[in-house]
């Protein structure tokens, strides 16, 4: 067992979810997982405020569908509240421009309950890193309509946007193969002609470059 793994805080968790058996599956799902600590459940906008004021958690899972409405105008205030909170959104709003103001509204990872089993721990860890992440196909889509309405920068294909706006989410080669239905060596010479034709090398660079444009 790694010792400096298990000398590391815990990344503390609040489950936002107006379904009390809901809340339950998620909080079985990341108890199991090491280094993580759930420490307050809400069912409510007010009671999520509460709980992250009281807590400030590492990261909030938020569900945008609770009583009283959506929670997705509440996304700036609660980060208000704790700044150092990263927000999870977990839902199951499908539509590319719902995600797209989540994340400007200051969420940094958005994932559909229908992928939580396999996409939420992933979600949650690169949240506490300070990384975005999107579900993969919604991100896809993404990337398309934004080229269809504004047209490619520097003549970047509809299937490179695809493969640079994942690596700027942080998806390695072999996911972005996953996702795509390519072969990791057609990720790569992807990759390589994104480099080229954007002139950016690192992938610092390319999260950069894909801010810039508006991919993200």
């Amino acid at each position: 067992m790694d010792d400096s793994g298990a000398s590391s805080p815990p990344i503390t968790i609040v489950i936002a979810d107006d379904h009390q058996v809901v809340r339950a599956g998620l909080r079985l799902l990341l108890d199991a997982e090491e280094g993580f600590e759930v420490v307050a459940e809400a069912g409510d906008v007010p009671s999520t405020a509460r709980g992250v004021s009281a807590h400030h958690p590492r990261v909030l899972i938020l569900d945008l569908n609770m009583p009283g409405g959506s929670s997705l105008p509440e996304i700036p205030r609660i980060r208000s509240l704790a700044p150092g909170t990263a927000i999870v959104v977990l839902t199951m709003q499908n539509e590319p421009e719902v995600a797209r103001e989540a994340m400007r509204a200051g969420a940094m990872g958005y994932v559909l309950k229908e992928a939580a089993q396999t996409e939420l721990v992933q979600a949650v860890r690169m949240a506490a890193e300070g990384r975005t992440y999107l579900n993969p196909e919604l991100g896809a889509r993404l990337a398309a309509e934004r080229a269809s309405v504004a047209g490619p920068p520097d003549d970047l294909s509809p299937r490179e946007l695809e493969v640079l706006r994942l690596i700027a989410l942080g998806h390695t080669n072999g996911e972005i193969a996953n996702t795509l239905y390519l072969s990791v060596r057609t990720v790569e010479s992807h990759r390589a002609h994104i480099q080229q034709k954007t002139r950016r090398t690192s992938r610092a660079d390319l999260v950069s470059y894909a801010r810039e444009h508006r991919l993200l």
